[in-house]
């Protein structure tokens, strides 16, 4: 929690006044049991005086309002607090999750960062408010209390003294051994998020193969382990109030018992012993909120502790200036160049190796090979969404390392294997990459991809609405439709990941051509494991075990590389390379 203190330095006014406020209304309820005595003692049992009474009870009204108004103030000022700290702790934690790389995404889990985003910010969010509004008082109360009744009877205090220190070992030890289990419980809320994520988006799948009885027992019994993890926890939180009242209640009778021996010996009044009653129920109070603060503050530490995780996480992938780079354009500069490039995930076995290979400007290039092959990789080292382990990437003679992420990715049209869409209109999901893209370009993009003709049949044509990932459309719309995006601005370089699987093949060959017609100097990089998308290519890359298995044309390779020739006679017949 110390760590996340920053984000409070825009309300520091509310974290003075805030606690300060509390702070004067448990001093107001300090006087009660003082007020409470003198109307016994003085007014009753010495004056018998009426109007004295109704003084007094007449202060503690006016005692009572005022400790309203504070403590309105107070509300007040934990709710701008703890509302705008939680604000500025899930934007500048999702800024963060943006600044990774795929490598730091990959470790720390969708499901988790979703969790750590949102219950766990929110567990944060409501401890700040809690300790503006209580961290101050509940202890105050207690020292307080202490004090006054030292001030009635230093012998009787010596109960409040052991009441106390009892109390304040129990939350101790509860509190020591509660943090571990709160952190594991916050690890099993992660797994039901994973598997809530799998079984919503999945659920066609599983509909298909009747295993939903299979997959609710998965998250049945992650749920029961949850279960049972959040009940021994919490049979531990809860032993706190028993102990607390058990303590006070024992505390309480000791009062009355001595107090009643003192009274009777004439060196107590009954008014103290009242007084003495009401500060330990006091403390009794300000105890319980001392342990339902405590079983908060530890379960926030358990949840700030992950979002700290988040936060030191620092990207693997960074830029080294946001200064644009001087890059060489010319024609007889490769446009895309790899060195002797090595890659590998997790510091294992590497998943590229060695692989060196030109591609001109304006050329279009296919990337062939099996699944696991390596193809994937190999063109996301590209945009910088890993970076090599040795060797290098070069895109116009400039190392993708020296380029800033904008002017690097600037240039790239790129359409991954799963077919992304957001939620809005077709119209906004065409304007990500060119904002101020016309609807004369949209259309032209949509052309190109063989999209528009379903999209002018919709009602609304271009404000045709997108449902969240695109559900409303069929997986071969929704490829279509990432191409039209990625083709919007023109962009240098297009890359297309395996982004055909989902057409037929007349689509297929209809949008390769329209490639071929529209795309005049752009360079095309088409992955795809299917031997006709890449035929009429300029180059191909047969990908093999993350080496450069065999580069060169349709022909040439049919001739001299087995791995490609095997590719096409398993698709295809043996004519069609003859």
């Amino acid at each position: 929690m110390f760590k996340l203190r920053r984000f409070l330095k825009d309300y520091k006014k509310e974290c003075i006044i805030g606690p300060l406020c509390k702070l004067f209304e448990a001093i107001l309820e300090l006087f009660v049991p003082l007020v409470m005595a003198n109307i016994i003692n003085v007014g009753i049992v010495e004056l018998h005086d009426g109007g004295y009474v109704l003084r007094m009870s007449g202060l503690l009204v006016l005692l009572a309002a005022l400790g309203w108004t504070s403590a309105m103030f107070t509300q007040y000022f934990a709710s701008r607090a703890s509302q705008g700290a939680g604000t500025k702790i899930r934007a500048e934690l999702y800024r963060h999750i943006n600044s990774l790389s795929h490598a730091e995404l990959d470790r720390l889990g969708t499901p988790s960062l979703i969790t750590r985003v949102t219950n766990d910010t929110n567990q944060v969010q409501q401890s700040i408010a809690m300790m503006i509004r209580l961290l101050t008082r509940a202890p105050f109360i207690i020292a307080g209390s202490l004090v006054m009744a030292m001030t009635i009877n230093l012998k009787m205090s010596l109960i409040f003294f052991a009441a106390s220190l009892l109390i304040a070992l129990t939350l101790y030890l509860v509190m020591s051994r509660s943090l571990p289990i709160f952190t594991l419980v916050q690890k099993k809320l992660d797994r039901i998020g994973l598997l809530a994520r799998e079984n919503l988006s999945g659920s066609r799948v599983i509909r298909a193969f009747s295993k939903q009885k299979t997959e609710c027992e998965r998250v049945d019994r992650a749920t029961e382990d949850l279960a049972k993890t959040s009940v021994r926890v919490s049979m531990l939180s809860a032993l706190l109030s028993p102990v607390t009242y058990a303590v006070t209640c024992l505390a309480i009778i000791a009062i009355l018992w001595f107090g009643a021996l003192n009274v009777n010996a004439g060196e107590m009044q009954t008014g103290d012993i009242v007084a003495l009653v009401s500060y330990m129920t006091q403390i009794l109070l300000a105890m319980v909120v001392v342990a339902n603060l405590v079983i908060l503050m530890t379960r926030s530490s358990a949840c700030a502790k992950r979002i700290n995780e988040v936060f030191e996480t620092e990207p693997g992938v960074k830029q080294n200036s946001d200064k644009e780079i001087k890059v060489d354009t010319s024609l007889d500069t490769p446009h895309i160049r790899f060195d002797n490039v090595s890659f590998n995930y997790s510091g294992g076995d590497d998943e590229l190796t060695g692989v060196s290979f030109s591609v001109m400007r304006g050329q279009t290039v296919g990337i062939i090979g099996g699944t696991g092959s390596g193809k994937t990789t190999l063109i996301s080292l590209i945009p910088r969404f890993y970076d090599v382990k040795s060797g290098a990437v070069y895109i116009d003679g400039a190392d993708v390392r020296d380029y800033p992420f904008a002017q690097l990715r600037r240039q790239i049209g790129f359409v991954p294997q799963q077919s992304v869409l957001f939620g809005g209109t077709i119209r906004d999901n065409m304007r990500w990459r060119a904002p101020a893209a016309s609807d004369e370009e949209i259309i032209n993009a949509l052309k190109i991809a063989q999209a528009y003709d379903f999209v002018q049949k919709l009602p609304k044509g271009l404000d045709s609405r997108v449902e969240q990932g695109g559900k409303n459309f069929s997986g071969g719309q929704r490829q279509r439709l990432c191409i039209a995006r990625a083709l919007v601005g023109s962009p240098r370089l297009l890359i297309l990941d395996d982004s055909f699987s989902a057409l037929d093949l007349a689509t297929d060959a209809a949008l390769r051509k329209a490639l071929r017609e529209s795309t005049h100097g752009m360079t095309v990089m088409i992955v795809t494991q299917r031997s006709a998308t890449v035929k009429n290519c300029d180059l191909i890359l047969v990908v093999e075990d993350g080496k450069i298995a065999g580069s060169g044309t349709h022909a040439e390779l049919f001739e001299s590389c087995g791995i490609y020739r095997d590719i096409c006679l398993s698709q295809q017949t043996e004519e069609v390379g003859a």
